[in-house]
């Protein structure tokens, strides 16, 4: 994958998300659909986007009991996402069920722990340690599971990517060095990322509310 800009396109509605996937799709690598656009199109939805003719990454996040989200992930794979995301803390067994279910060309990665959370929310829920070793205990967990890689903050995937050489690093929160953080709290540069071992850089806000998408996309495409 030349470009490892994939673009989030965050919203639920289908028309804005093909009109940014058209304006982009010449200085990104993919496009991210999360569960607000697919709660609200669908299957179908995902087709119109694919339609643009860029890769799609599938970030359903998806956790529940093995069967269950084995179940969903046969139900996409007709879909062939490109990369399509499950829980790591869902445990082994669910982990290993979902790649087993999954097509065989899709990628699937565990989301560690959100960007949106840091040390103190992950003591609010009872896990002890920081946010930093928490990943990496999740990480190994994922591979040992046989997934393909992880989704990570950027602080953490240096150390990430030097236990799992051949992982995919799926890295959100990515930030310029001038950009406002928004509700991320752990957020690094493009570059930095990409040197640090990412393998997919996800960008929303810095591109899809920019006055020219295309542009701003291309800008950032420039620093790589």
């Amino acid at each position: 994958m030349s470009n490892r800009i994939f673009v989030a396109l965050d919203t639920p509605d289908l028309v804005r998300a093909r009109a940014l996937a058209q304006k982009v799709r010449h200085h990104v690598g993919g496009v991210k659909l999360g569960l607000e656009f697919f709660c609200a199109n669908g299957p179908a939805g995902v087709r119109a986007i694919e339609e643009v003719g860029l890769p799609v990454f599938l970030d359903l996040k998806l956790h529940d009991i093995p069967n269950t989200v084995a179940k969903a992930v046969q139900s996409l794979a007709v879909l062939k996402p490109a990369v399509l995301t499950v829980h790591a803390s869902g445990g082994r067994a669910m982990l290993e069920d979902a790649k087993a279910a999954a097509h065989p060309d899709t990628r699937v990665v565990a989301v560690t722990m959100l960007t949106s959370l840091d040390d103190s929310d992950l003591a609010a829920t009872g896990v002890s340690g920081s946010a930093h070793d928490h990943v990496l205990r999740l990480a190994d967990l994922a591979r040992e599971a046989g997934l393909d890689g992880i989704v990570c903050s950027g602080a953490e995937v240096k150390e990430a990517h030097r236990a799992w050489p051949k992982g995919y690093f799926v890295v959100p929160g990515v930030r310029a060095a001038d950009g406002a953080a928004g509700d991320q709290k752990r957020v690094v540069t493009p570059r930095r990322a990409l040197d640090d071992g990412a393998s997919m850089l996800v960008i929303g806000r810095p591109i899809t509310q920019a006055s020219d998408p295309d542009e701003a996309a291309r800008a950032i495409a420039a620093t790589l």
